[in-house]
């Protein structure tokens, strides 16, 4: 298979490898992409931290709950300037007021509902474009229910960059339902526990990790002892309730927070724009064209 400048681009993103190293991976992997990203990590060259999705489009997330009904909603518009204006977060806080009252299915759902003056809320965000003068757009949404005993975790970092919404069983504490929603925010987990983790992700884990041990040159018998000991640690990154806690990093999250008698039974966490492409603007060039009309 051809490798092509625009595959290169797309591993130097997900990996922050260099263009030759890219290259070669692509070459020797006959551009399958996730086989790339093995071996340039296998060869020590990318991060294994790096994250695939590039974070793009602005706007704002926000979480509301009522009762034993909760949303977390993201509202996207073009620029971080309009994300900080009064009519756009008046917008954002009315859809997902809209969204927790009439729970819609879809996004697609919640664009053709009854709003408000006869109008449905895709003609509401409509009308909102046309006096703010950007493109604003309802991403996504989910809608979480908890049970009477359950506490809700509502946390938004730096005005709504970030949201999280957790839900723990077994307590009604909403402070600490909101010190984990935190804690969520800041190390990002992809998982609540272990469990969670399909099989065919933790052997593919253990292949690279593997790998990496014996181009490290270490023997073969100490290999498999020194994988599982890396494995748990990956464990660590990527699952809430092995993670050191925020507030106390002598304790595990889930420890901690089984010592207050709660579990944690789900979050969600967005930040505004990941997994998409960022629109990347050259001003000289616009000017430059606007001269020349």
């Amino acid at each position: 298979m051809a490798v092509t400048a625009s595959m290169v681009k797309e591993l130097r993103e997900k990996t922050g490898a260099g263009m030759m190293d890219c290259k070669k991976a692509l070459t020797e992997t006959n551009g399958d992409m996730d086989k790339a990203v093995d071996f340039l990590r296998e060869k020590g060259i990318a991060s294994a931290a790096k994250k695939a999705d590039r974070v793009a489009a602005e706007g704002l997330t926000l979480v509301k709950s009522e009762g034993n009904k909760a949303v977390i909603v993201e509202i996207n518009s073009e620029t971080d300037f309009v994300a900080k204006n009064e009519n756009f977060q008046k917008l954002v806080n009315e859809l997902a007021t809209h969204v927790l009252t009439n729970s819609p299915a879809s996004v697609e759902e919640a664009l053709t509902q009854s709003f408000a003056e006869g109008q449905t809320v895709q003609e509401y965000i409509n009308s909102s474009i046309a006096k703010i003068g950007e493109k604003i757009s309802l991403r996504r949404f989910e809608i979480v229910e908890k049970g009477d005993g359950d506490a809700f975790g509502e946390y938004l970092h730096m005005g709504g960059r970030i949201g999280v919404l957790t839900v723990l069983s077994g307590s009604t504490d909403a402070e600490l339902a909101k010190d984990v929603a935190m804690h969520i925010a800041a190390i990002n987990p992809t998982y609540v526990t272990r469990d969670e983790v399909s099989q065919e992700e933790v052997e593919r884990e253990r292949e690279v990790l593997t790998q990496q041990a014996l181009n490290e040159g270490k023997p073969a018998n100490i290999v498999e002892k020194m994988v599982e000991g890396r494995l748990s640690k990956y464990f660590e990154q990527v699952c809430l309730l092995d993670q050191p806690f925020v507030k106390d990093g002598d304790q595990k999250v889930g420890k901690y927070v089984k010592n207050k008698g709660a579990e944690v039974k789900s979050f969600i966490r967005y930040e505004v724009g990941e997994g998409m492409e960022k629109r990347e603007d050259n001003f000289a060039e616009e000017v430059m064209s606007q001269v020349k009309k």
